[in-house]
């Protein structure tokens, strides 16, 4: 049992339910909405998840070793070796390969395995040059864009299942892109902030780095061109997401339901600029403090696309729900905390 908790926690199980979550979405903005496919594409996800994470701390594994602040991190503490991690990964990647493959085969459709590969690529990429080059975030970004490309292929288009990619509507392509950008925020500002401290002693070229974030005397200090960037990727967010019901003739047909959802897309854009606010204001580094807040700003920020597909289908809403609650419950079985995972 402790080991399934270590392998959990090399996993980063806390945000593996988001990741899941993302092929869905596009499959769901595609109406897909038998539960057995979305079941599958969930799993495609998560072990993909599984394998960049654990991919990723095997890379890192020189700069993280002498951080204190992720000691809980499994390599780091050693209570799973490095080859015990390295065949983790290769099982998790096969995983996703099988249920990708199987539904290849059921859809008669190859070019969504061609747009997984696509995926991989830039997430496996990014693993290996993010700490030597700034800006690198953008990788992830684009392997989650085609991540939830990929789940749209399982959808509909005028009825028809999606053959190939004039098949997919403007919906769709429009939620590809807010993954890519909620992605890009929480690699550029939550990830750059939470690993500050290590990166700038270990001399990483991180974008925060390349920004002017650093510490100084024990201060944080964090550059104007930094927190210019931190809410330009937020306002991006916040208007492509409100920009089906303008541009989409007929997404939105039921009145009332378009209020609550502009009401709910409303209030979490400001709580999201509140918590970004907050993180990039702190005086002096501590990284529980930022770890709380990035883990509230990510139980929200997900939860714009799910409200926004309510349009198609007021079940989507529920989607809302599943990252915030995986997050919750992996950081309490895991860490004994709510909002902040130790491994983070």
């Amino acid at each position: 049992m402790v080991k399934i908790r270590e392998y959990l926690k090399l996993a980063r199980s806390f945000n593996a339910v988001l990741t899941g979550v993302s092929p869905v979405m596009g499959a769901i903005a595609m109406q897909q909405y038998d539960i057995f496919i979305l079941l599958l594409l969930f799993l495609v996800g998560f072990f993909g998840h599984t394998f960049g994470f654990v991919y990723n701390d095997i890379i890192d594994y020189k700069l993280d070793k002498s951080s204190k602040e992720i000691s809980d991190r499994p390599l780091i503490s050693g209570t799973i070796s490095m080859r015990n991690a390295k065949a983790f990964a290769i099982m998790s990647m096969l995983i996703a390969f099988i249920i990708a493959v199987y539904l290849v085969i059921k859809f008669s459709n190859f070019i969504p395995i061609l747009v997984i590969v696509v995926s991989a690529f830039f997430i496996i990429l990014y693993d290996l040059i993010s700490k030597k080059l700034p800006f690198m975030d953008i990788l992830v970004s684009i392997g989650i864009f085609f991540l939830i490309l990929y789940g749209a292929f399982y959808g509909y288009s005028n009825g028809e299942t999606v053959r190939d990619f004039s098949d997919i509507t403007l919906i769709g392509w429009i939620v590809c892109i807010l993954g890519a950008i909620q992605v890009l925020f929480m690699q550029i500002v939550a990830g750059g902030m939470k690993d500050v401290k290590n990166d700038y002693i270990k001399g990483a070229k991180t974008a925060a780095i390349k920004l002017g974030v650093r510490i100084s005397d024990g201060l944080l200090i964090v550059s104007n061109k930094f927190k210019a960037l931190t809410f330009f990727i937020q306002i991006c967010d916040i208007v492509v997401v409100f920009l089906p019901f303008f541009i989409i003739t007929g997404f939105s047909q039921n009145a009332t339901l378009q209020y609550i959802q502009w009401a709910i897309l409303a209030l979490v854009a400001i709580l999201m600029f509140i918590l970004s606010y907050r993180l990039i204001s702190m005086k002096k580094f501590e990284r529980k403090k930022a770890r709380k807040l990035i883990g509230s700003h990510y139980m929200i920020n997900f939860a714009l696309v799910p409200v926004m597909l309510m349009s198609l289908n007021p079940w989507a809403g529920l989607l809302a729900f599943f990252p915030g609650l995986g997050f919750i419950l992996s950081n309490v079985i895991l860490h004994g905390t709510l909002l902040q995972p130790k491994t983070m």
